[in-house]
């Protein structure tokens, strides 16, 4: 938010209070106006925001994250945007624009750790993406069969732990336990 518009939200607060105020109720006029002053300006944050989404994208993208989710219970895997928007009856491009709507925003002018404003938004280089793919497929090398199926139907085919432990004959939390320390090892062979 910009300076400005907090300061313009913070006025209109005050003037708010200034108009509504009783003196007769026995308070202090600022026991009366810093709670409107500070409803402004989270009603600015409510209702602002970098990105203005209207009313009906906003329904729609909370109708996608509900089939989301039932689709996700139902198969045991994320749902492409396909079975989303099949489910809901619109097109595929709607369903994408809904998903994007619930995501937060990305600020273009973020601080760097050194203090200095970016502007650009910094994007892997395709090497370092193909050297960490590499690496990560040597790594997986290293793994038990077994513990390999686990990171595949966890990462690649996107299965739930639930759904992932039924394939392999597990319960829910050996799944995650056994993930947890799979990925702790991946992660040390990583950063070797």
């Amino acid at each position: 938010m910009e300076y400005e518009e907090l300061y313009s939200a913070g006025c209109l607060g005050l003037i708010k209070a200034a108009r509504a105020f009783d003196s007769e109720r026995g308070v202090c006029f600022s026991t009366y106006a810093v709670p409107v002053i500070m409803g402004e300006i989270r009603r600015l944050f409510r209702d602002g925001g970098a990105v203005k989404i209207g009313r009906r994208l906003k329904e729609q993208s909370m109708r996608v994250a509900q089939v989301s989710e039932d689709i996700r219970q139902e198969t045991g895997r994320e749902p492409t945007i396909h079975m989303i928007a099949k489910r809901l009856g619109i097109t595929e491009a709607d369903a994408a624009e809904a998903i994007c709507a619930a995501q937060p925003t990305v600020s273009l002018t973020a601080c760097t750790e050194d203090g200095e404003l970016q502007m650009d938004l910094p994007v892997p280089s395709p090497e370092n993406m193909l050297q960490d793919k590499l690496a990560l497929r040597q790594v997986l090398g290293l793994l038990e069969e077994r513990d390999r199926m686990l990171i595949e139907l966890r990462y690649r085919k996107r299965m739930i732990q639930s759904a992932a432990a039924a394939e392999l004959g597990m319960t829910q939390v050996q799944v995650s336990r056994r993930e947890k320390k799979i990925l702790l090892f991946l992660r040390e062979q990583l950063l070797r």
